[in-house]
């Protein structure tokens, strides 16, 4: 059967697949919380211990292509902006506030060149260096700051005492209480049997945990359906999770079910967000004020271009 997605076709897809990301990567073990797979209702006790939860995110912006213009050849670079922060959610209130939040400005550039780039009114953007030449490299480094910034904020965040969700992977293996929350599924890492599982959740359902025993890491994992979607196909509506296996399964067990008790709650309505239910209401209103931090982009380029063309004409 045919479906028509109900996330914004500019903001791509829930499901991409990406045949480098192949499961015969990972060993999965789905026996480690049961060997019967079916949908699990959460332990409606494990939310009376959570009165506070913060989410972690971060958005990026290339401000500025560059070129450094050599005797040997043009070598490619850009100017980007990244923003990180956290949304903390006290329930005893109810109220949700903005915090922690990271600007960081980047000129980066290939061929393992480190250019000086002037500031731009009170913008500073910090020089650094790729070996490649491929633009492709500049943007993954650029990324890659970014994902390691969001790490960071969540392990202080958690070593705080903070439960945290973090949008995207998680990336430390040491145990902490950072829930990786995951809204684009890129690959199935379940066998066929217990694939069948996730088309069987309902809203604020989730399947077994199963085990990710990869080269670099190992996670605990599941599936969770935040809400019904009219008219969807048997994925609508469905994330994934993972903690880090060193927590242990008792403690990955509770902190699967308080994300199938609360997360559900944060899940935007289909007419709010373009990327509803998965962007959830706290990381949607973070990116936004993140990118509010970043400044305008028009104004950002046209700074960049005028402090840069000053500088290369003084030099001319």
């Amino acid at each position: 059967m045919l479906y028509v997605e109900n996330w914004a076709p500019e903001y791509g897809a829930p499901i991409e697949h990406d045949p480098s990301l192949a499961p015969s990567e990972s060993v999965i073990d789905v026996s480690v919380e049961t060997t019967s797979w079916a949908p699990r209702q959460p332990d409606a006790s494990a939310a009376d211990s959570v009165e506070a939860m913060c989410f972690v995110d971060g958005v990026r912006r290339v401000d500025a292509r560059l070129t450094l213009d050599e005797p040997e050849g043009p070598i490619p670079g850009l100017c980007g902006s990244l923003g990180v922060g956290a949304t903390h959610w006290d329930r005893t209130i109810p109220r949700a506030t903005f915090g922690n939040v990271l600007i960081e400005r980047l000129a980066v550039v290939g061929s393992g060149r480190v250019v000086e780039v002037p500031a731009a009114g009170n913008l500073r953007y910090e020089p650094v260096s790729v070996a490649g030449e491929d633009p492709a490299e500049l943007i993954r480094y650029f990324h890659g700051r970014m994902r390691k910034a969001e790490a960071d904020l969540s392990s202080q965040l958690a070593a705080e005492g903070h439960l945290v969700i973090a949008d995207g992977p998680v990336y430390e293996t040491k145990p902490q209480s950072v829930i990786g929350f995951i809204k684009t599924h890129r690959v199935n890492y379940l066998p066929l049997e217990e694939t069948d599982t996730v088309r069987q959740l309902s809203a604020r359902t989730r399947t077994p945990i199963f085990l990710m025993d990869g080269v670099m890491f190992q996670k605990y994992s599941w599936y969770l359906k935040l809400a019904d979607i009219p008219g969807g196909h048997t994925w609508s509506g469905v994330v994934r999770c993972e903690v880090a296996a060193s927590l242990g399964i008792e403690q990955a067990t509770f902190y699967a079910d308080i994300a199938a008790l609360l997360l559900p709650q944060t899940a935007p309505p289909l007419h709010i967000d373009p990327r509803a239910p998965q962007n959830l209401v706290p990381i949607g209103a973070l990116e936004r004020e993140l990118r509010r931090n970043l400044g305008d982009p028009g104004l950002v380029y046209r700074a960049l271009r005028e402090s840069i063309g000053q500088s290369t004409n003084g030099a001319a």
